[in-house]
């Protein structure tokens, strides 16, 4: 067997998927009179179409046919150049053309479309591969349609790339950590089970090596033009996903629309209806490179992601955040705690929408098909009395429904006709009664149903996105004393929800079936914290006291006390009142209040920290609303704006956490 023979052999036992494309290609080459006389084969960087049109070209010589094989990036920018190394093409009938890289020859799309294929021998085929699709005339164009087909090259099934990894003996429990940062990407899957079938014997974690995310790189993202081009990469890797407006806040000083223009144009990045999406095996290989090469870097990236969320959170109209703390628990995933409460899947895009009148008789089918015909009534009840509350879940690509929940609002007193109508609410309102009574003009809100036939009460998108909803929702609310939320089995969700969730103990039955209770007093952590606790210490409850704390939490806790410095009852519930700052003070509030200001005043002591210090004055002790009222009261720009104010902030941290470490004063 020759060398060649070998290596085909082996790339026919290694290949997996493109089934497809496979039959499509082998009725071209047998003359079907439906086959296609061009196969344009499009997708992003290491998605496989090299690899594919490789397995093509054995197919193509196995069955007799002479092959011109064209790599674009050798290819002259003289059409008579590329005509001359095609010339088999023009003149021998039944020949393939292969050109792989198209896209580093794109110029020559329409003169190829236009003058060259149209001469090609009998019989003859060709096929394409580059990183964009071809241009949208050729493909609306009514002579070509018939004659071109275009695949865009998806990334592998958990499936096949599970298949790719077993065939690698990358050992069971480590092949969803490499999934995880591999994607469906063919590339990445095949380095990470390359260099993993060495390591992986003596390591409990896998974790790519600086060679794996170099090629990586280079394979998917290919060159960056400037610095500032590869930070807004690196934005675009930590947020779940990146609007123009994003870019902006979180790189003051960088032209944000040129920048999205050019992330939206990469062949790995999705647009959807909340921005921009890198593939994931593009996003998981820049966060991973950013945290090795320079992690600093990594921290200052995802602290100003987290500051413009929560800055969100406070300030924006209410359309705007119901989806801000879903981004911002993104950025804190790989906290054991969010990884078991929050999926984050890809695989159920999906949007919700208020409840319409027509959309009435599929969410009573799912409450009845779920949880029973009681259940199903009191969906009917709610549904009626607090109709705003529903939100109903629609798959992105087809618009079906799939889901509903309903979060509800509830005033003090209660009211008897809910006592008797829903055990559940009952239940809640008899929690509230025994520990800590709700006053009239407060209410309670509660998640009643989150109903997903297709993943009933398990982590998924919907829990993900009404959950963050509620949140949203607590944290604007005036006058919300608890918070709870619902659900089935209630020992299963008892262990995810333990030190964000309190279990009440409270055990109603609807129809059939029991119900747990969790829930949340916000008078005593207020909402804010509470996200905190997930940014800074996931794995362990809120401190009650004084107790020592991270820098990231100091930071945080900071910033929570800047943003409620002129309300002293909300400053009072802050975390900074439970560092070593406030240990000795004998009017923690006030004396913490008076620190605050005064280190801030400090600022304008360096002349570097005058710009700074009249930012941090201007937009949090100067009362004005928001952070752009702030720029305008200053005259500046709102990025440079927040550019002298996240200086100050971190000139501020820096100095207050010196002293926490110095401890109290004699």
């Amino acid at each position: 067997m020759s060398v060649g023979e070998r290596l085909s052999r082996a790339r026919v036992q290694a290949f997996i998927g493109r089934d497809e494309e496979l039959e499509l290609f082998g009725e071209a080459l047998a003359g079907g009179a439906q086959a296609p006389f061009a196969l344009y084969v499009c997708g992003p960087g290491g998605i496989g179409k090299s690899t594919l049109l490789r397995r093509l070209a054995d197919h193509a010589r196995a069955a007799g046919r002479l092959l011109v094989e064209l790599d674009g990036r050798f290819v002259s920018r003289d059409p008579a150049d590329f005509e001359q190394a095609a010339g088999p093409f023009l003149d021998v009938p039944g020949t393939v053309l292969f050109v792989d890289s198209f896209d580093h020859c794109q110029w020559l799309e329409s003169w190829l479309w236009q003058h060259f294929l149209p001469r090609a021998a009998d019989d003859t085929l060709v096929v394409l591969a580059g990183r964009s699709a071809p241009q949208p005339q050729w493909t609306a164009d009514p002579a070509w349609s018939r004659l071109l087909h275009v695949s865009e090259l998806r990334p592998f099934s958990e499936e096949q790339a599970r298949s790719l990894l077993a065939a690698a003996r990358i050992r069971p429990e480590l092949r969803d950590r490499v999934l995880r940062f591999a994607g469906g990407n063919p590339l990445a899957l095949s380095l990470a089970a390359a260099a993993g079938s060495a390591g992986c014997a003596r390591e409990e974690i896998w974790a790519p090596s600086a060679d794996v995310l170099r090629t990586l790189l280079a394979g998917l993202v290919g060159e960056v033009p400037t610095a500032a081009h590869r930070r807004a990469l690196e934005v675009a890797a930590q947020a779940h996903s990146t609007s123009e407006e994003l870019l902006s806040c979180v790189l003051p000083g960088e032209d944000a629309h040129l920048l999205f223009s050019w992330l939206r144009d990469l062949p790995f990045m999705e647009s959807t209806h909340r921005g921009l999406h890198p593939h994931d095996a593009a996003r998981e290989t820049l966060a991973a490179d950013l945290r090795w090469r320079a992690p600093n870097a990594f921290e200052a990236v995802r602290g100003r992601l987290a500051d413009e969320y929560l800055r969100l959170l406070r300030e924006a109209p209410e359309e705007r955040v119901w989806t801000v703390t879903d981004e911002l628990f993104y950025l804190f995933r790989e906290g054991r705690t969010l990884s078991r409460l929050r999926t984050w899947s890809r695989d159920e895009e999906m949007h919700d929408r208020p409840l319409h009148p027509e959309d009435m008789d599929v969410v009573l089918r799912m409450a009845e098909e779920t949880e029973g015909p009681a259940s199903a009534e009191l969906v009917r009840y709610w549904a009626r009395r607090q109709p705003q509350a529903f939100s109903v879940y629609r798959l992105v690509s087809t618009g079906r429904i799939v889901a509903f929940t309903a979060r509800l609002a509830l005033p003090a007193p209660p009211d008897p006709e809910d006592l008797a109508a829903d055990p559940v609410v009952a239940a809640a309102w008899r929690y509230t009664d025994a520990t800590a009574p709700v006053s009239p003009g407060e209410h309670i809100g509660i998640s009643r149903f989150s109903v997903y036939p297709e993943r009933y009460q398990v982590p998924s998108r919907v829990i993900d996105l009404s959950s963050s909803r509620a949140q949203a929702e607590a944290a604007r609310a005036r006058g919300r004393a608890f918070g709870f939320a619902v659900f089935q089995d209630a020992e299963a969700w008892a262990e995810r929800v333990e030190g964000t969730l309190r279990d009440t103990g409270e055990r109603p039955r609807v129809g059939e079936h029991t119900y747990g209770v969790f829930g949340v007093d916000w008078r005593e952590v207020p909402v804010e914290r509470w996200l905190f606790h997930f940014i800074s210490a996931p794995d362990v409850p809120v401190p009650a006291g004084p107790a020592a704390v991270s820098r990231t939490a100091f930071d945080q806790a900071v910033r929570e006390a800047l943003a409620h410095w002129r309300d002293p009852g909300a400053f009072a519930a802050c975390a900074l009142l439970r560092t070593g700052l406030a240990a000795d003070l004998a009017d923690p509030v006030e004396e913490l209040r008076t620190l605050l200001r005064r280190t801030v005043d400090d600022l304008a002591r360096d002349p570097r920290g005058v710009r700074a210090r009249e930012a941090l004055t201007t937009g949090y002790f100067s009362g004005a609303p928001t952070q752009e009222g702030a720029a305008r009261r200053l005259g500046l720009p709102y990025g440079t704006y927040r550019r002298h104010l996240r200086q100050g902030l971190d000139l501020l941290c820096e100095d207050l956490w010196q002293r926490e470490l110095r401890g109290p004063r004699p």
